[in-house]
């Protein structure tokens, strides 16, 4: 299964199984970090998500409105100041299950699949660019961990659902969570060793 991150409480449904216009919206990784910094910080316009990310408003602002027509965000109009528009994640989580998604959706899949690790990627960057200025005591639990392991793709099916299983226990939503405690990103991501799996050339 492919997740994008968890969401704020302020987002006003839980999970969305992405459909292919959806699927095809989020096909683009700067669209997942606008998607899930609202997700994460909760409701923020276009100049405050382009400070964060690095991008101009304008740019920001068209990756919200391609968003909000895919149903994905919703604007919050208490919020607005006639200049500028506030938005918000609709869901706590977007899920795409590429096993389970019918024959018409593989395509759109696939490209979303490509999108989720390359924004993955991007705010790993960005992560780790903070490492030297985290608290002792948030990098002494900090995980950046590699592991290699020789699987089957049955092996990675069941460690998948394990992984995820205990992550469900964890997750509190904020009116929720324990004292002391901040948004932690847990990426979780399982794949072929690069170079290893492809088909041999010429086949599909």
């Amino acid at each position: 299964m492919v997740a994008s991150s968890a969401a704020s409480p302020e987002s006003s449904g839980r999970d969305i199984e992405l459909d292919t216009a959806a699927l095809r919206v989020l096909a683009h990784p700067m669209r997942l970090n606008v998607l899930t910094l609202l997700r994460q910080r909760g409701p923020s316009t276009a100049t405050r998500i382009g400070d964060e990310l690095g991008i101009n408003p304008g740019a920001a602002s068209y990756h919200l409105r391609r968003l909000a027509a895919g149903g994905l965000i919703v604007e919050e109009p208490d919020r607005g100041t006639g200049r500028e528009r506030w938005w918000r994640s609709a869901h706590r989580q977007s899920i795409h299950d590429p096993a389970a998604a019918p024959s018409e959706q593989r395509e759109a899949g696939r490209a979303y699949t490509h999108a989720v690790a390359l924004a993955a990627a991007d705010r790993l960057r960005r992560a780790a660019h903070e490492v030297p200025l985290l608290p002792q005591e948030w990098l002494d639990v900090a995980a950046f961990g590699d592991f290699l392991l020789y699987l089957t793709p049955g092996d990675v099916d069941r460690m998948r659902a394990e992984i995820f299983e205990v992550v469900s226990r964890y997750r509190h939503e904020e009116d929720g969570a324990p004292e002391g405690s901040s948004p932690v990103a847990l990426q979780v991501q399982a794949f072929p060793v690069p170079g290893t799996a492809l088909p041999p050339a010429g086949e599909a």
